[in-house]
């Protein structure tokens, strides 16, 4: 990989120059070239040495979340694709990377001040490296929801097309912004309606969907040569493409608003119970194992698992300001469980801690996932970080426009074992990827797109980014056809991981 040398310290013609200059050495063309076949690992070795610090009995049900779907393996096979970019070209542009942008890893969640902003929610691989690599990730992760869903190969294209259009107009758009302006640049929900509103008005266009070919053709009424009866039966298409839109801006408005009853009130409704006067975390193995029934678990008593917890607890508010600390040395800790997450992630080591402040009306959910090693490491410079749980930290700080108050890490007492705390639930909330429409697809591909670019300005440099992707669809459709390939290349990966179960090279649970 060629590394270009601007600051931004430089002007902004010489970074300018950097950018253009990166363009003779990685042709955006270039971007189209699939890995290499040749000498590729075997993809099922690489999921089962990632295995090997996961907890073993949660690796079973990680295999079966994976095998849902080729969309499902993509999002738990991140360690897999890391090793295949590893030899695709790059321009030298370095970023902060999430490591890990496929599409269901954007959401929304809580400002500090209360607003629901949508953004990277996953930062579990983050590390500085080429921006390509976040890029080809998010846009695969589109070609394949888009496969999932069943998407004709016409509204696949388009929907990863505009994840790439929109990731390189928001880079031109931060390049000519101020430095301050891009760090506090922001996706509100007001933000969201309005372009929800916008994009609707867009593809309402004449010439711009099936809908608009149809208007001023006629009613339907038969004639000899049948024109009318097609005009009729596309005008009938259009009003059900109406009503597929009104139906996904409905569906978004109902997940946002969702969002704003998702906060520890509510998931102590769903995840406590009320035992002998006290608040409980329920027991429902595999996925939520309380302290209490983990005796003898990991060589610990339950009675010196509680005193870890205090532990780390008292270590973790060191890595908080002091007027986060003090907010949280107002809540003491009342119970402690084990909970299964994600898809990627299990397996890896994740609890859920319920404090208490004023009364049990007084809430605080926390949730301490293991931080292991990013799978980009083994292809990028080691992390400047002392461990793996600050450098996930560090770098969603960096990468997020506002972080949760509470995001913290801890080294574990076991060797090699590295956690990050933040808020379980404070207003965060997913996509539906597996419900949307062409519609609803694109326009989430077109927030996706311009949130990891807004991501990659705060830490990279716009000016040199923007200069070299340029304002032609060359990179748009030159990453296009790369995520054609790999969704190909995805998809026999996906075999050979299902036909590895049923060989009983990997066991898998599944339905948990």
């Amino acid at each position: 990989m060629t590394t270009t040398t601007a600051s931004p310290r430089d002007s902004v013609e010489d970074r300018r120059a950097h950018g253009k200059e990166a363009a003779t050495h990685t042709p955006l063309s270039s971007h189209a070239e699939p890995p290499r076949a040749d000498g590729r690992p075997d993809p099922v070795e690489l999921l089962i040495q990632q295995n090997s610090t996961r907890e073993a009995d949660l690796v079973p049900v990680r295999h079966g979340r994976m095998m849902v779907s080729p969309f499902t393996f993509f999002r738990g096979a991140a360690k897999v694709m890391a090793s295949d970019l590893a030899d695709t070209p790059t321009a030298g542009l370095e970023v902060q990377l999430c490591g890990d942008a496929h599409l269901s890893n954007f959401g929304a969640y809580a400002s500090p001040e209360r607003q629901l902003v949508f953004g990277l929610n996953d930062f579990d691989e983050t590390l500085p490296g080429p921006f390509e690599y976040d890029l080809k990730r998010m846009a695969t992760s589109f070609t394949i929801a888009a496969r999932n869903n069943g998407f004709s190969k016409n509204d696949a294209t388009a929907v990863t097309i505009e994840s790439v259009r929109a990731y390189r107009v928001a880079i031109a758009e931060f390049a000519g912004m101020r430095s301050l302006d891009i760090w506090y640049a922001h996706l509100a929900e007001g933000d969201i309606q309005e372009a929800m509103r916008a994009f609707k008005d867009q593809a309402s266009a004449p010439g711009k969907s099936g809908k608009d070919k149809s208007r001023g053709k006629g009613h339907g009424k038969a004639t000899k040569d049948g024109k009318a009866g097609k005009a009729g039966k596309a005008g009938k298409a259009g009003k059900a493409a109406d009503s597929r839109v009104d139906e996904s801006i409905k569906a978004a408005h109902k997940n946002l608003r969702k969002a704003h009853t998702r906060d520890s009130i509510h998931a102590l409704s769903r995840l406590a119970e009320v035992v002998d006067g006290r608040y409980r975390i329920v027991s429902e193995p595999p996925v939520v194992v309380p302290v209490r029934d983990l005796d003898g678990a990991f060589g610990l008593s339950a009675d010196q698992m509680r005193s870890v917890v205090d532990d780390q607890f008292q270590a973790y508010q060191t890595t908080l300001s002091n007027d986060r600390r003090q907010l949280l040395e107002r809540f003491t800790i009342v119970d402690m469980a084990r909970k299964v997450v994600g898809v990627g992630s299990v397996g890896t080591r994740a609890w859920i801690v319920l404090l208490q402040g004023r009364d049990d009306h007084d809430p605080l959910f926390l949730q301490v996932k293991e931080a292991t090693r990013s799978v980009l490491e083994g292809h990028l410079p080691k992390t400047e970080y002392d461990t793996p749980g600050q450098r996930v930290v560090e770098g969603q700080r960096l990468m997020q426009e506002s972080s949760d108050i509470f995001l913290g890490w801890t080294e574990g007492v076991q060797d090699d074992r590295y956690y990050y705390w933040r808020q379980l639930r404070d207003m965060k909330v997913s996509a539906l990827v597996e419900t949307m429409t062409p519609f609803a697809m694109t326009f989430y591909a077109r927030m996706c797109g311009s949130t990891l670019a807004r991501a990659h300005a705060r830490s990279g440099d716009p000016v040199a980014m923007a200069a070299y992707l340029g304002s032609g669809d060359a990179l748009d459709q030159a990453i296009n056809a790369f995520s054609i390939r790999y969704a190909d290349q995805n998809s026999r990966d996906y075999e050979a991981f299902v036909q590895a179960a049923k060989d009983g090279r990997i066991e898998a649970v599944h339905g948990t």
